[in-house]
């Protein structure tokens, strides 16, 4: 006779895994939004604001420079640790119900978005650690330029960054983001609003990730380990363009979008 008993404890087990895993990825969520709220007072930070402060702190470091701040800096630490553990628990027990190969699609993308919250993780961390001092560390990205073969893998990272931000924009023109959310209870102007700022935030956060990347393929062809390649430095190449002060406003703009858009997708992530 089937021990129904036990069915139902690994039932329960599961869905209670399930929840549990649900809120931590809702908590990285919330924090990879304000990541973005900071890159976007950052981006009008460079033109307007002091720019050698922009250049050299970045910001995450502007904001671990006051007491509150470092303490949300932490926070936020913690939040895109919880993103990097949700990702790869939905890369291991995730997606069984997809056909292999769409299957092995959404892992790449898991793994992948996990090694993109691990960095900014790990960079938020350090700063935090630092009290918001200045880094006095050579990039990764000068650092790999000596190695042998470094200039090559250099530039298939810079390709490879370009290729995920050109996915974003694309997820943003396409409306393909909507396919993770549940709008159901949300009524029609709050779907509408979730819909827009989810179009508009994709589309910047592309072009804001896309900058660095065509840095690092610069930085590779040039064989120059001093080449820029930081967000900071995409920033501030922008603003050095004619109509780079605008165009860097209309990019905050952007961000902030996906900022609040991930608080959304917080809130309505489906499943």
């Amino acid at each position: 006779m089937p021990d129904i008993t036990a069915d139902v404890s690994r039932d329960d087990a599961t869905e209670g895994a399930g929840v549990v895993l649900r809120t931590v990825g809702r908590v990285g969520l919330v924090a990879y939004g304000l990541v973005h709220l900071f890159v976007a007072g950052l981006a009008v930070q460079v033109p307007f604001g002091d720019p050698e402060r922009a250049d050299k702190k970045g910001a995450l470091q502007a904001v671990a420079a006051t007491g509150p701040g470092l303490v949300l800096l932490w926070v936020v630490t913690g939040g895109l640790v919880a993103l990097v553990l949700w990702q790869l628990a939905e890369a291991v027990l995730g997606h069984h119900e997809c056909p292999p190969r769409q299957r092995a699609l959404r892992v790449a993308i898991n793994l992948a978005e996990a090694g993109l919250f691990g960095v900014l993780a790990w960079s938020a961390g350090s700063i935090a650690a630092k009290g918001g001092a200045p880094s006095t560390q050579p990039s990764f990205a000068s650092v790999v330029l000596g190695w042998p073969g470094g200039p090559v893998l250099v530039g298939l990272a810079g390709v490879g960054v370009v290729i995920g931000s050109a996915y974003a924009v694309r997820r943003g023109l396409q409306h393909t983001f909507l396919r993770e959310l549940d709008l159901r209870g949300a009524g029609l102007r709050r779907s509408t609003l979730v819909t827009r700022t989810g179009q508009v935030g994709w589309v910047a956060a592309g072009f804001a990730y896309g900058v660095p990347g065509v840095l690092l393929v610069v930085a590779a062809v040039r064989y120059d380990p001093k080449q820029p390649t930081t967000l900071d430095a995409g920033l501030q190449a922008l603003a050095d363009q004619p109509y780079g002060p605008p165009l860097l406003v209309l990019l905050a703009l952007g961000l902030t979008a996906f900022g609040v858009y991930c608080f959304f997708d917080a809130r309505y992530r489906a499943g």
